[in-house]
């Protein structure tokens, strides 16, 4: 991801967006923001989803991001949405926020006219060497709730559990499923930290009854 690529650098993009659609599969990324016209370049080449997620509230965004403004990230969703894209847009918790944060978070992923189709709730991973490295835990069950609020507030997006799984027990994972939260990112990583293996995962869906839907 670049925090805002170049006209040429989406041109090269459109032509892996091309290479990709013709191997049968989705197609998302996530290149930072976007102009109108390079989001409208992306949907002509068939890119499915744009993730461009806020993070976090209006009101404590500029305690945690300072390379781009909260209105940017808007405006970029805007032009995704214009465009004709599928949205995927998220945020993290347990970044030191509070839950009047959390709230005002799903507030604005939920007030625009269509929800999100896909909304990846992730749980900070404290890396060592980074400003929230000694950040303190959030409580799981308000970690759950917040999951519980983003599917009462948005029914039909895909509220995706996404990063810290590798750090939640089986249990929390199970609150959240429960909770709403329909749909886990699956491999040996989520960027560049660790994620739960397959094996794990699908024991797990197999202690829940659980199995994955099929791919149409």
């Amino acid at each position: 991801a670049w925090r805002e690529p170049t006209d040429r650098q989406i041109d090269r993009v459109c032509e892996i967006v091309d290479e990709v659609r013709k191997l049968g599969m989705e197609t998302c990324m996530t290149l930072g923001m976007l102009t109108s016209e390079q989001a409208n370049k992306l949907a002509t080449a068939g890119l499915d989803y744009y993730n461009h997620n806020i993070d976090t509230s209006e009101e404590y965004y500029g305690e945690i991001i300072t390379t781009r403004t909260f209105g940017e990230r808007l405006d970029t969703l805007a032009n995704v949405r214009d465009a004709g894209m599928a949205v995927c847009c998220g945020g993290i918790v347990g970044m030191g926020e509070s839950r009047s944060d959390r709230a005002a978070m799903l507030t604005t992923l939920a007030t625009p006219p269509r929800h999100p189709e896909s909304v990846p709730i992730n749980q900070l991973i404290r890396v060592p060497g980074t400003p929230l490295e000694d950040a303190d835990d959030l409580d799981p069950i308000e970690f759950v709730r917040t999951i519980a609020v983003a599917k009462v507030m948005m029914p039909a997006s895909s509220i995706r559990l996404s990063a810290g799984r590798e750090q939640m027990t089986d249990e929390l994972q199970a609150l959240c499923l429960a909770a709403g939260a329909n749909s886990i990112f699956v491999g040996a990583k989520l960027l560049t930290t660790d994620n739960p293996t397959r094996g794990h995962d699908d024991a797990l869906l197999r202690r829940l009854a659980m199995r994955p839907m099929p791919i149409p």
